[in-house]
């Protein structure tokens, strides 16, 4: 509709209820990127080709083009209650990307990147004590989009931006919750990497800390986190590197060399790769 932010938001269960739509239409994708917060668990998502039971406090990221589906257990899943929002990029204004830079340049839609092919972005766990926080914005943005009062255009985007800015967040502590579980070895490895991801450390630096073979530490961490040594250096360097692009105005080779890239070059090739953009277009496209 003209002049109404293109952001979609449901209550389930409720109007429209949103299990029976999903189990209605059958495994479905999207070009426009969606978050799924359950305040109630149950029954389980599938989002590819993974299953993921739904508890208390999920939430889910789903980038464009991620099939999603409801798993085994319909009655199960029909006991959820919670929330959905989904909204294309250029809903951000002026700091969305346009033609030339991808959707994923955007810091604030960093997690829906994290998501794609990583499992463990897919799913995030909203701390108990923000969770009335969290149902809070989805109420406030629903009430905006349904009662269209004055300046509700602006309140919509508002309410929206705060919610991806405590999914960012969310996102950003993947690595901490690691640590505060009951994992001694993941604890020193995340350790070490946050004391020296700025140096030139290597998979055989971190093994040798631990006192273990590299070999045995890449199966370790694998198994329990689905990701390798070396991709948790480098996703704690490039943290890093997203802070310092869009909060400060090093140099962007000088960026690189904080995060423990000595050659400006392998540097922005890292940081393409990992974004799908430039560590310039990431820097103008994070400031107003």
């Amino acid at each position: 509709m003209p002049g109404v932010p293109p952001v979609g938001v449901l209550r389930f269960p409720g109007r429209g209820s949103a299990s029976d739509a999903g189990s209605a239409e059958g495994p479905h994708s999207h070009d426009f990127l969606g978050l799924a917060y359950f305040e109630r668990g149950g029954g389980s998502l599938r989002l590819d080709d993974r299953e993921w039971p739904v508890e208390d406090g999920d939430a889910f990221v789903i980038a464009p083009g991620e099939v999603i589906g409801v798993g085994a257990g319909m009655s199960g899943f029909r006991r959820g209650e919670g929330w959905t929002v989904s909204f294309p990029p250029e809903v951000l204004g002026p700091q969305a990307p346009g033609a030339f830079l991808s959707w994923r340049a955007h810091p604030l839609l960093f997690p829906f990147v994290r998501g794609t092919g990583n499992p463990g972005a897919q799913r995030l766990r909203v701390p108990p004590g923000e969770r009335a926080s969290w149902s809070g914005r989805f109420s406030a943005l629903d009430a905006e989009l349904r009662r269209r009062r004055d300046g509700y255009r602006e309140a919509v985007l508002s309410h929206l931006t705060l919610l991806l800015v405590e999914l960012s967040r969310l996102a950003a502590d993947v690595v901490g919750d690691l640590r505060l579980k009951d994992e001694p070895l993941l604890a020193e490895v995340f350790g070490f990497i946050e004391e020296r991801y700025a140096e030139r450390i290597s998979l055989k630096d971190v093994a040798r800390a631990v006192g273990l073979t590299p070999g045995h530490l890449t199966t370790v961490v694998g198994r329990k986190t689905g990701r390798t040594v070396l991709e948790w250096i480098s996703e704690r360097r490039m943290a890093e590197a997203r802070r310092l692009l869009v909060e400060t105005d090093l140099p962007v080779e000088e960026v690189g060399r904080s995060v423990g890239y000595d050659t400006p070059g392998y540097f922005v090739r890292s940081f393409r790769r990992a974004h799908g953009t430039t560590p310039l277009a990431w820097r103008r496209a994070g400031r107003p």
